[in-house]
């Protein structure tokens, strides 16, 4: 396993396996995205509270859960940088940073829209909202104090702190809901006794999920290959890819 993932960290070896899966994650991914907008926009029952605005969940709700998962992953990478030094996680770190934003910046958007008919406003100081918003800026703040170091191995130990220390964020914005009185509806699909949502409406959503996770590796994958050859440019392996194309 230890040898698997020391040669998995070699970046000309990542930059080879990730070239492969990429078309086979791209077409996973818009079978997904079919499948789940389907079973979302068509097969699924509106709701008997919200009517048909409800369906916004099934991009609002995974995007939420990307933009958690995003950050947990390049803390993770924070880790691996400070404790290793591993060049491949800081690729990883700095590429996923852009990727979470979007998510991050989806989620807030579609929250805005669902939240206009429920609630009222475009916006309000929520305890989940504003937490979420805080998520964003530390994705901004991660990708402006890369962008200020002109020395990147200097640059990624300097934002494998950020990521580590706004690791603290992620738990806040999770148990907002339950911590405080908060307008944003409580846990539905999570809930450790059953979900409250029925499986009609549970299914594409979950689908849903599983394509904007398939989109991350996809966009990851992308974002990495092309972060390499810009850092490895002088290397050799990069000097023989170029001389074979």
């Amino acid at each position: 396993m230890f040898l698997w993932f020391h040669k998995f960290g070699s970046p000309p070896h990542f930059y080879r396996i990730a070239g492969k899966w990429l078309p086979w994650l791209g077409v996973t991914f818009g079978l997904l995205l079919i499948a789940g907008l389907y079973g979302g926009l068509i097969y699924a029952p509106a709701d008997y509270q919200q009517g048909e605005s409800f369906r916004i969940i099934y991009i609002h709700v995974p995007a939420a859960w990307m933009s958690l998962f995003v950050y947990m992953v390049m803390a993770f990478c924070g880790v691996v940088i400070i404790v290793w030094r591993m060049k491949l996680a800081e690729v990883v770190l700095i590429s996923s940073a852009p990727i979470g934003a979007s998510f991050t910046f989806l989620a807030l958007a579609t929250g805005s829209l669902w939240g206009k008919p429920m609630w009222g406003a475009w916006w309000v100081w929520d305890a989940r909202l504003t937490s979420e918003l805080i998520l964003l800026f530390l994705y901004l703040g991660v990708i402006g104090l890369h962008s200020a170091i002109d020395d990147k191995r200097i640059a990624s130990r300097a934002v494998a702190i950020l990521a580590i220390v706004g690791v603290v964020n992620i738990p806040i914005i999770h148990y907002s809901v339950e911590w405080w009185n908060t307008l944003h509806q409580g846990p539905t699909v999570t809930k450790f006794d059953k979900p409250s949502i029925d499986m009609r409406m549970l299914i594409p959503l979950l689908i849903m999920a599983l394509a904007f996770k398939i989109y991350y590796v996809m966009a990851l994958f992308q974002s990495c290959r092309a972060e390499l050859l810009r850092r490895e440019r002088n290397s050799k392996w990069v000097e023989e890819l170029s001389g074979s194309n």
